[in-house]
């Protein structure tokens, strides 16, 4: 079909399953007949943060096909369901429709006024999580998430109940109390002790940059990226100057990192 010829997306859909069906299909692709919908982990893993990535770089022509990618691994999980007779994609569909209707009460319901909008729109999210079964507020935060991401929403999580500070001065407070703890616990040779300490140290970080309105994945990942490109620079300074990168003492690599390191655009 040609791209100047504007199909609807129920028609793109469609097709794409009719691909992946034919893929499948004993006639098919012997790579794709031969997947599981475990085996695909990796890969919709990958295509996802292949997504974020595209998303941070603010790349929309990267993103189009970022999301496309992600979209053929949903319609072929729901192909292998449905070769299963587990569900189809449409129950998926269905199912997703149904959920947004019903945690959405402010925009759905009676009341849709802008104010009953802007009150109610996350104490009713989490309050409808609950009444669909879910035992804690801190049920639907999966285990295998990064942990950065875990910490911040289960941390999000609990603030829906006030558990919780309002400012970030305290958070701050906190968190130097952590590593307080964790230099005690180094220092007397504790080395379990301090391993569960840092991980404390960690997690009340994360709340702080939760309290400053900062995601701790993504900032962290703009931190690597920072000494990534920096250390390249540092290694590409020492080529150039024919010197001996691995003979070097930490303290001379770390002039060079100091002269260097504000002339180096790691945001590209």
């Amino acid at each position: 079909m040609s791209e100047s010829i504007k199909s609807s997306v129920t028609h793109e859909l469609l097709r794409l399953q009719t691909i992946v069906k034919k893929l499948r299909a004993p006639d098919g692709c012997p790579w794709d007949k031969e997947q599981t919908p475990q085996s695909l982990i990796p890969y919709l893993i990958e295509e996802t943060y292949e997504v974020v990535e595209a998303l941070e770089n603010e790349d929309s022509e990267s993103l189009k096909s970022e999301l496309g990618d992600l979209l053929l691994h949903v319609v072929m999980q729901g192909e292998m369901a449905e070769e299963a007779e587990g569900f189809t994609l449409r129950d998926s569909l269905f199912s997703i429709n149904e959920k947004l209707i019903r945690r959405h009460p402010h925009v759905f319901g009676e009341d849709n006024s802008e104010q009953g909008r802007h009150n109610d729109a996350t104490s009713n999210w989490e309050k409808s999580k609950k009444a669909e079964g879910r035992k804690s507020w801190l049920d639907g935060v999966p285990k295998n998430l990064p942990g950065l991401i875990r910490a911040q929403r289960i941390q999000e999580k609990a603030s829906q109940v006030g558990f919780d500070w309002n400012e970030v001065l305290p958070a701050l407070e906190k968190f130097h109390e952590e590593i307080d703890e964790l230099i005690v616990e180094w220092e007397a040779g504790e080395k379990d002790r301090a391993r569960e300490e840092f991980g404390d140290v960690l997690f009340a970080l994360v709340n702080v940059a939760r309290l400053m309105k900062f995601d701790s994945e993504s900032t962290m990942r703009l931190a690597i990226d920072k000494f990534d490109a920096r250390f390249r620079a540092l290694e590409l300074e020492y080529e150039r100057n024919d010197w001996d990168l691995e003979a070097a003492t930490l303290e001379e690599m770390d002039a060079v990192w100091d002269r260097i390191k504000h002339k180096v655009d790691y945001r590209k």
